[in-house]
């Protein structure tokens, strides 16, 4: 059976096609959403999702979250003793949904389909793939978020097809598709976003007027102080989805803090935000040659399309409302359930041809001469971004001086006018026997696969010879050898068992509560005292019953707060 995983910034989830339609699957603590965080215990174990999310407040830093946003690139994290990539921390995320997977199943997950923003980029996608390499299985496709969604709600069942705009605004990324359905084809004719946009940057701005508004500065606080802050503007920010003004009332730098905050002042707060979702919306309408009009529907999805500021931009650029039927949170997890689904052939799913199209252009540098000098650095496209992929196409080009024995050509893939501006993907050489420029045309094809490999190939016309590259690795992607010595180290760590989650989560919220509440501080203590006994007693039994009692505890402490 192949499992459908949404991979998010904030949250991840995982399931499966059955008899009934997608299922999501429930983690060690009966939830569906796996917070995407990951911690460092004192001992050097690895703790992953609600647990490392609390524990961002009582140990901010032994614990990460909102990696997703630094997919293909080389940062590393220092958690405690450990040192890790962007793609072993998703890689963490994934083994436990995988985990939990296998647990409800019965059976071991050998293949997945994973979701990602349609505007990731190639070494993005590869990295992502990268991560379910190291968590031990096989990605057999990336569904793009988007369509994911489309496939959440059904869209490619409904009769006569039509044009859906999908509006994808997650934790960490913003995406915007534009899919056609006819004759048992789901097309993307544009996709467009911004992966440094999603409901992390509503909660920063709301953060950042706060501390404005008391004179503070992020620096001045302690970081136990700052993550407490943080998580209590996460959820006034929720409030805010609920109910027309919110506050919040917390002690910071020795002194007693009120805000109070209405949907009015949130608009504002938020408003150049808000400019940066409207850039994708108009250029994903640009690139699909579609006026509102001609749109059937509108599909909000993304825990973050819950701000009513997300309809409210919707309703005013294309005069209608937004479906958000299924929850917001769920959608794509369901979509990539489907996908799942039809890459495993499940006969109750109609037969469906996915499309995708590429998410940036992709070109090489060149040269010009104006007023008797050469310009360098000019971005010439080959393949402009949302064409339809497989695609492959050539353009001529030529040396910069006669008699020029050589040239190289390097690989770019961006939307600016220079290189510099743009991400350099590779190189391929070629040589040339001396002749006039104009009589040595080079013919260079770049050949773009649903997998998001590119090949470059480059033929000099007046011999005849030929080179090429695939660029399987791009800047920031590990290499086969890296693989292997990064899934040989990962399966070093101690990971706390599955079993466990359930009473690591309860001593992390109590950690997090014992840092926030000071009135609190004698009676946590002694209730996480009392707790931790009774694990060590090892008594099934017993740990179930001190268990419920502490969870109810701290459900009535949080419940004061």
């Amino acid at each position: 059976m192949i499992v459908g995983i949404d991979l998010g910034t904030t949250h991840s989830l995982i399931g499966v096609h059955g008899p009934d339609g997608p299922r999501l699957i429930a983690n060690a603590l009966g939830s569906l959403l796996t917070p995407s965080v990951v911690s460092v215990g004192e001992h050097n174990e690895v703790i992953v999702g609600r647990a490392a999310r609390e524990r961002l407040v009582s140990h901010p830093q032994r614990s990460v979250a909102a990696f997703k946003r630094w997919m293909g690139t080389d940062r590393v994290t220092a958690l405690g003793k450990h040192r890790f990539r962007p793609e072993e921390l998703s890689a963490l995320i994934l083994k436990s949904l995988i985990a939990d997977a296998e647990a409800d199943l019965g059976h071991r997950i050998e293949e997945a389909v994973i979701s990602v923003p349609a505007y990731f980029s190639d070494s993005q996608r590869k990295a992502t793939r990268i991560a379910g390499e190291l968590a031990g299985i096989k990605v057999e496709r990336l569904i793009n978020e988007p369509t994911a969604a489309a496939l959440a709600y059904g869209l490619q069942q409904r009769d006569g097809g039509g044009r859906y705009l999908v509006f994808d605004l997650g934790g960490g990324t913003f995406d915007v598709s534009i899919l056609e359905l006819f004759d048992g084809i789901m097309e993307v004719h544009a996709s467009a976003g911004d992966n440094f946009l999603g409901g992390e940057d509503f909660s920063q701005a709301l953060l950042d007027a706060f501390l404005s508004e008391h004179g503070l500065a992020a620096s001045q606080l302690a970081l136990t102080e700052l993550a407490i802050l943080e998580r209590r503007i996460e959820a006034l920010k929720h409030d805010l989805a609920r109910g027309s003004e919110v506050g919040l009332e917390l002690t910071l730098a020795g002194q007693t803090r009120a805000w109070r905050v209405d949907e009015a002042a949130f608009a504002r707060i938020c408003e150049p935000l808000v400019q940066r979702l409207r850039a994708p919306l108009e250029r994903a309408m640009r690139d699909a040659k579609l006026s509102p009009g001609q749109l059937d529907e509108i599909v909000l999805v993304g825990g973050a399309s819950r701000m009513s500021l997300s309809a409210r931009l919707v309703s005013r650029m294309f005069g209608r409302l937004p479906l958000r039927h299924v929850n917001p949170d769920e959608a794509i997890g369901l979509g990539a359930c489907v996908a799942a689904g039809m890459k495993a052939r499940d006969e109750s799913l109609e037969e469906i041809i996915l499309t995708d199209v590429c998410p940036h252009t992709l070109g090489v540098s060149t040269s010009r001469e104006t007023h008797g000098r050469y310009t360098t650095g000019i971005f010439s496209p080959i393949i402009h971004r949302n064409s339809t992929v497989p695609v492959s196409r050539v353009e001529r080009y030529f040396p910069t001086y006669d008699e020029q024995r050589a040239v190289e050509i390097e690989i770019y893939q961006g939307e600016s006018p220079r290189v510099e501006h743009n991400v350099r993907l590779g190189m391929v050489s070629i040589d040339l026997p001396p002749k006039r420029r104009d009589e040595n045309p080079i013919d260079v094809r770049f050949t773009y696969d649903i997998n998001g490999l590119l090949q470059v190939e480059a033929v000099a016309l007046s011999t005849g010879l030929k080179r090429e590259v695939v660029l399987e690795k791009n800047p920031g992607v590990l290499s086969p050898d890296e693989i292997r010595q990064r899934l040989a180290a990962l399966a070093a760590i101690k990971v706390h068992p599955r079993e466990q989650q359930e009473n690591i989560a309860l001593i992390a919220r109590a950690e997090r509560l014992y840092e926030e509440l000071l009135w609190a501080r004698e009676q946590l203590q002694d209730a996480l005292v009392q707790f931790r006994g009774a694990l060590d007693l090892q008594d099934p039994e017993l740990i179930a019953h001190h268990r419920a009692e502490f969870a109810r505890y701290l459900d009535a402490i949080e419940a004061q707060a």
